[in-house]
């Protein structure tokens, strides 16, 4: 078996009941003697403290979106790995990386404990296996040029411990998202993320507040990489998969918006560029034929900005 860094053992069952994740919050000690509305209300202060975490990590979450960017750059991936509801939050946001940037599915991935299985069904029991994490990122052949993202509330899970060992030894680039202090559980990954959302409401189920500033972490962390990465014009997803009438109508939108075109000419340009977007814009706005526009994105790394700033000096 392969070994596994110590941190995954500094905290002992026994001891659990002291991490900030389980602790009973004296805000919502009556909570079963409460109104409904009473309780609606609780819920919507407490989560408030959701937004104060993310700030809180602010430069953790920046530095990761450098980390992932540099990565991907190079030809690396991405991964999240977790287990129960951390885990299923690293699936969900990689699934929605293809639609949204139009990435191919294994720029950007997920890893639950348990495997597919674990979305719709608790395996809760397979977190405790450290050599399944390990397992897990020599399977997909993590290399140095890749970034690993444990995904834990707590910060103690093996299965997440193991991986991050597992992509230490391997060189690539680790980051640690955790709910508790670092003082609570301490960890050997290259960035530190810890979403300081204080104690749930119901005692222990992180898929409260820490899933929710988990979630928001995730959201910042890939849209970030994608920006960075020029997958973004302005505030538009200019490589947005065009799979489905819902997706060829935002697309016909951000034409019309960006252009002068009406709705039937976008759609003209829209077929002409093979479905592209950012292909579309670079046509139409640097008065391109497609394989010229496609060979003056290429240069410029995908860069819609940088590829139509190009030509107008040109």
């Amino acid at each position: 078996m392969l070994p596994v860094t110590a941190n995954s053992s500094l905290v002992n069952p026994a001891d659990r009941g002291h991490l900030l994740t389980e602790q009973a919050n004296p805000r919502s000690a009556q909570l079963d003697r409460l109104s409904v509305l009473e309780l609606v209300d609780l819920f919507n202060r407490e989560d408030q403290h959701t937004l104060a975490a993310i700030a809180g990590a602010r430069e953790a979450i920046a530095a990761a979106i450098d980390a992932a960017t540099e990565s991907l750059r190079q030809g690396g991936r991405l991964f999240y790995v977790g287990a129960g509801t951390s885990g299923r939050l690293g699936v969900l946001d990689a699934a929605e990386c293809p639609p949204t940037f139009c990435t191919p599915p294994d720029l950007v991935q997920g890893i639950i404990a348990g495997g597919a299985g674990a979305l719709v069904k608790s395996s809760e029991g397979l977190e405790d296996i450290a050599e399944d994490g390990a397992a897990a990122i020599t399977e997909r052949n993590v290399q140095s040029h890749d970034v690993v993202v444990g995904i834990t509330a707590g910060g103690t899970t093996p299965y997440v411990q193991g991986a991050i060992a597992a992509a230490n030894r391997r060189g690539a680039t680790t980051a640690f998202m955790a709910c508790v202090p670092a003082d609570q559980v301490p960890t050997e990954a290259d960035i530190d993320i810890r979403l300081l959302v204080g104690p749930e409401l119901l005692a222990g189920s992180t898929r409260l507040k820490a899933g929710t500033a988990t979630k928001m972490a995730l959201n910042i962390l890939s849209t970030g990489v994608m920006v960075r990465l020029g997958k973004v014009y302005g505030n538009r997803m200019v490589d947005v998969a065009v799979t489905n009438t819902k997706l060829r109508d935002r697309a016909l939108r951000i034409l019309c918006d960006l252009t002068d075109l009406d709705r039937e000419a976008a759609a003209d340009l829209l077929d002409r560029s093979n479905q592209q977007v950012k292909l579309a814009l670079t046509m139409h706005l640097g008065n391109l034929d497609a394989q010229a526009a496609a060979e003056r994105l290429a240069q410029h790394q995908g860069q819609l900005r940088q590829a139509l700033a190009a030509g107008a000096e040109g």
